[in-house]
């Protein structure tokens, strides 16, 4: 995007930049580690609570086995992203005082955690709207929305506690929607595949073009998509878990996350979007 057409996000800041939207453990009170519950599965080792402190939580907020997360039992950790709501609400929304130091603020800190994880993720959504040039028509309601969402995240405790995200998100969510359909026309040789929400566990996708398909909130737990051509495809919400990636195409797929993509299964050749890395547990 040229120089002069970036998006502006609040304050007129450059809306193309997600630096704020990736994690930053080490700025972060481990809020994903105490917060959220934990479900003894596949994904995790334990049962634990929500408000209670993973047991390999250590006194400095880090993982005491991140390098070991998935031989240990927890792969669901490696999953999950918090687009940087951790240290937004650490740093800014509780001005850096920790829940260890300030029991009495723990609550409501562990409350608000995941209305400012819902909200960031919005922002990572329409922060890649705002820079497609199909989008164009959309893109003065679409920054304004995206300024309008980073202004929640910078509500105090008190109301963010009380917002009701849900009501913001299907807002957001039916923009987003027609972002997609104006991004998906422009797919090449483009037929009418829509898999919104298709139960495709388990699928046998293999080397299927899928360019502009729309699978928003797809099941593709176990799908072999192995050489498929996903550019171009709406991927929001898709359920990637165990999906065989490898050799795919998802440059320029829309609205992919990291999370999405560590939850997959994939190799050297699958091509991702510049945005996302390539997780280490992949084949090389």
């Amino acid at each position: 995007m040229p120089e002069n057409d970036r998006a502006p996000g609040a304050d007129g800041a450059d809306s193309t930049d997600r630096t704020a939207l990736r994690a930053d453990c080490g700025n972060c009170f481990g809020l994903c580690c105490v917060a959220l519950t934990l479900t003894r599965s596949a994904d995790f080792a334990v049962n634990k609570d929500a408000g209670t402190p993973c047991r390999n939580l250590q006194d400095d907020f880090r993982c005491g086995i991140h390098t070991r997360l998935r031989t240990e039992g927890f792969p669901g950790c490696t999953v999950y992203d918090c687009f940087g709501a951790g240290q937004k609400v650490s740093g800014e929304t509780f001005g850096g005082q920790d829940w260890r130091s300030a029991p009495q603020s723990a609550k409501q800190m562990f409350q608000v955690f995941p209305v400012v994880r819902q909200l960031h993720e919005l922002l990572w959504y329409l922060t890649e709207a705002a820079a497609l040039e199909p989008a164009r028509p959309l893109r003065g309601e679409i920054r304004r929305t995206l300024d309008a969402t980073e202004g929640l995240t910078r509500l105090d405790a008190d109301a963010l506690a009380d917002l009701d995200v849900s009501a913001h998100r299907d807002g957001v969510a039916a923009l987003l929607a027609r972002t997609s359909e104006l991004v998906r026309a422009t797919a090449p040789r483009r037929k009418k595949r829509n898999h919104r929400g298709a139960d495709l566990i388990g699928a046998r996708l293999k080397g299927t073009d899928l360019r502009g398909a729309d699978l928003r909130g797809a099941y593709l737990i176990a799908a072999d998509l192995t050489g498929a051509d996903l550019r171009l495809a709406d991927l929001i919400g898709a359920d990637f878990r165990d999906a065989e990636l490898s050799g795919a195409d998802l440059t320029g797929a829309l609205f992919l996350t990291q999370s999405q993509v560590n939850a997959a299964r994939g190799n050297g050749a699958t091509r991702l979007p510049p945005t996302l890395s390539r997780p280490t547990h992949w084949e090389r």
